[in-house]
């Protein structure tokens, strides 16, 4: 067999091999083993040049490599990221040189790592190809992995947001407004809260249908949306009433103009199949601050003392709730001053 042949045979059996002439030179080496030095053909140059034997030390020549037949090698390669490998050296006849296979020496780690390896750079005989299968596999299985985590995430994220909104308005709803105000209060967060009920909207109802009722919820809603701050929290907790949860503010001047401008742009008409839907609200106002410690039902109840203060003055007005000593013992009409 000649050389070209003895390399094409060895390149389908051991592709990690290193075919070396008698003068130590390199004259072929495994496609894999050139993996590993890619940018740098070893062919052609000296095997002791490329490979450093780690172990049997003090090797310097062909001769003495020749010497540790049936005697595993220890190598690294010079050059960075400094390989480990393993290997046996077998000399050719007549003193032609000799193989050096090192199919079953390099660390799976470093070739996937280092190389990128595959188990299609190996021998389907190589016991390498096991370990690199199982390493396919655990890579497979961990992108899988990854990727139903992520679908998982996204459909809890969407389960856990379609469960806190609306979805005739896309405002929050009653259990998002819940546990916003659990978050305020435990995390000690003054706020306002004001609750809001449209005024008229039966008569919506019945006069044009459940459609026209529903479009001026619609338009309620977008209006609450856009008078107030990126921060704040409007929710709709029942068919026409509407909280809405001011973080950080209780400067009741600041409240009473928000309410007053919802009111105004509320009891604009609006126009529904060239039908049109007149109603009004009525907001009644309170602050966390009013209450020690605060709980979510007292500030509740007295957002909605108040709101029930303002529909009994007339509708289409702003009432703000007090701590006056006659509301406290529940008087609903004694601590609620007009906004």
């Amino acid at each position: 067999m000649d050389t070209c042949d003895l390399a094409g045979l060895l390149e389908t059996l051991c592709p990690m091999f290193v075919l070396v002439d008698e003068d130590g030179r390199i004259t072929r080496v495994g496609p894999t083993l050139q993996k590993l030095h890619p940018d740098h053909p070893m062919a052609g140059k000296e095997f002791l040049e490329v490979f450093e034997l780690v172990r049997p030390r003090a090797v310097t020549s062909l001769s003495a490599l020749m010497s540790l037949v049936g005697t595993k090698l220890h190598l690294k390669l010079h050059d960075t990221p400094r390989t480990a490998l393993k290997g046996l050296i077998v000399p050719l006849p007549q003193g032609k040189g000799a193989v050096i296979n090192l199919s079953f020496g390099i660390s799976i780690l470093d070739a996937v790592r280092d190389y990128s390896l595959t188990s299609s750079d190996f021998s389907g005989t190589d016991l390498a190809i096991e370990l690199l299968y199982l390493v396919e596999a655990k890579s497979a299985a961990m992108e899988a992995s990854r990727s139903l985590n992520l679908r998982l995430q996204g459909a809890m994220l969407a389960a856990e947001e379609q469960a806190f909104t609306d979805i005739l308005t896309g405002l929050k709803n009653r259990r998002a407004m819940d546990v916003f105000l659990g978050h305020l209060i435990s995390g000690n967060s003054p706020f306002a809260l004001m609750h809001l009920d449209l005024d008229f909207f039966k008569s919506v109802n019945d006069q044009y249908g459940h459609a026209a009722g529903d479009f001026v919820l619609q338009h309620a809603a977008r209006i609450m949306v856009e008078e107030t701050r990126n921060e704040d929290t409007v929710a709709r907790i029942g068919g026409d009433e509407f909280v809405i949860i001011f973080k950080a503010l209780s400067d009741e001047g600041v409240l009473t103009a928000i309410a007053e401008r919802l009111i105004e742009r509320l009891q604009q008409p609006m126009i529904f199949e060239n039908n049109t839907c007149q109603i009004s609200a009525s907001i009644g106002t309170a602050l966390s601050t009013q209450f020690t410690p605060p709980k979510a039902a007292e500030i509740l109840n007295a957002a909605d003392l108040a709101l029930y203060e303002a529909k009994r003055k007339g509708r289409s007005r702003h009432c703000l709730y007090s701590t006056l000593a006659g509301l406290q013992q529940g008087d609903a009409t004694s601590g609620v001053s007009s906004g």
